[in-house]
């Protein structure tokens, strides 16, 4: 075990992950203010739906952040360049972690994995060669690294992969209703809006995505299958990337091949002046043991999260319970309807309450479909009318419909929810049951 973890290799693909991912961390920040994403979802909104128990990262929200995100884009240049490497990169991943726990309206897998690999990537010493850390001070240059390293990063591609593939396993996607549904909304797409409406191309979709998130690190790890599996890796990831128009993550995915490939192709395509590793040194750490344990329990985490929907009642793609961090990737489509009555408690006077006022437009559309941003946006309103001199009780009646099936009543509308304390691990019972029917079946395309 040993020799298998602690093994010195040739560090070049590590260095060069670092230069793109440093890229594209530094894209998804400026971009974030370019495209209106930080004005839509951190400035005009009057609050944000933070991960329960973050409150506090509610100070954040506001003008302020075009300066945090500009600050954090500068990191993502040092990151790229390797300067200051381990200050840059511990930086952006406590500035994005911040960001990421502090709104769920713009909830993307995508956001996790980065926060996910910005943390892996911080305690990896990715600037002993090809960076400006290393040029200033050649004391920490150095062409290898353990074993370790690499495998922490492949293993987490391969948990999120692995999960992505499982969680398509459910009818609406094996019959292809979901991406007919998912392609709906590219009709008018130019050039290829017509072509993505075709039922084969559906198909194609539904079993493509399955067996190439199954498969692709398998493909990647042996020999004899890598060319053929990163050239379908590009193919998938910039399909994906056109179609679904999901930022830097195809661009990362397509990175990941750096973890896979020989040294000598690396060295031969892009660093071909970098000294290559050829020595079969097993250095062992002192602090052994505490890498073990800290890397089984995060490890341990990672494989216990996505199944933790399981141990709730009822189907995760009605109550929402246990969607998040779990790679369950477009899987669904879901809207609602959502109406809220506050009560006086003193006199027992009901009125229906106008909480638009208080969301901005982003967020309308994930209160009514969210158990627990419903659950928050009760807590805010209690505050609000606390303010005011009122003591209220805040009901919600709330309608869902999953996959353009029919609406059914989604919550009790007797229960006050700002009464009710929040459960991250257990069933919240004032949702109601899923009905037999709650998923209906989309019209079959024609073509």
């Amino acid at each position: 075990m040993d020799k298998f973890l602690f093994k010195q290799i040739d560090n070049i693909g590590l260095v060069l992950f670092r230069a793109v991912f440093g890229l594209l961390i530094t894209i998804e920040a400026f971009g974030a203010i370019a495209t209106g994403w930080v004005r839509r979802t951190l400035v005009e909104p009057p609050f944000t739906f933070n991960f329960i128990g973050f409150d506090f990262l509610q100070h954040l929200q506001g003008p302020g952040m075009y300066y945090y995100f500009m600050i954090m884009g500068i990191f993502g240049i040092f990151v790229m360049l390797g300067f200051k490497y381990r200050f840059s990169m511990i930086a952006y991943a406590l500035m994005w972690t911040c960001v990421y726990l502090m709104q769920k309206s713009s909830y993307n897998n995508h956001y996790y994995l980065m926060m996910l690999l910005c943390w892996i990537m911080a305690f990896l010493p990715a600037n002993r060669w090809f960076s400006v850390d290393a040029n200033l001070n050649p004391e920490i240059k150095s062409p290898s690294m353990p074993r370790w390293m690499l495998l922490i990063l492949i293993l987490q591609v391969w948990i999120v992969y692995t999960y992505a593939s499982i969680a398509k396993l459910y009818p609406d996607w094996l019959d292809a209703s979901m991406p007919a549904l998912l392609m709906a909304g590219k009709k008018n797409y130019w050039l290829i809006g017509e072509f993505l409406q075709q039922n084969w191309v559906h198909w194609a979709i539904a079993y493509t995505g399955i067996f190439f998130d199954l498969l692709i690190v398998p493909l990647m790890l042996w020999k004899r299958t890598r060319l053929l599996g990163f050239i379908i890796s590009v193919f998938f990831h910039l399909f994906n990337s056109i179609v679904f128009q999901i930022g830097i993550f195809p661009y990362m995915s397509i990175a990941f091949a750096l973890f896979f490939f020989s040294p000598e192709i690396l060295k031969k395509r892009f660093l071909p002046k970098k000294k290559l590793y050829t020595g079969n040194a097993v250095i062992v750490p002192k602090y052994k043991n505490l890498l073990l344990a800290v890397f089984g329990i995060y490890f341990a985490f990672q494989i216990g999260l996505p199944l933790r929907h399981w141990f709730f009642k009822d189907d995760v793609l009605w109550t929402e319970e246990g969607h998040r961090l779990s790679w369950r990737m477009m899987l669904r489509s879901k809207s609602g309807s959502l109406t809220v009555w506050v009560k006086n408690k003193p006199d027992g006077e009901k009125r229906r309450y106008n909480y638009s006022e208080l969301l901005g437009p982003k967020q309308q559309g994930s209160v009514a479909t969210k158990p627990d941003v419903m659950w928050q946006l009760a807590q805010k309103i209690k505050a609000v009318e606390a303010k005011k001199g009122n003591d209220v009780a805040v009901y919600m009646e709330a309608s869902v419909r999953v996959n353009h099936g029919k609406y059914h009543p989604f919550t009790d509308p007797t229960v006050d929810l700002a009464a009710e304390p929040w459960h991250p691990f257990k069933h919240s019972e004032w949702i109601l049951p899923s009905p037999e029917d709650y998923i209906e079946k989309p019209k079959p395309n024609s073509n």
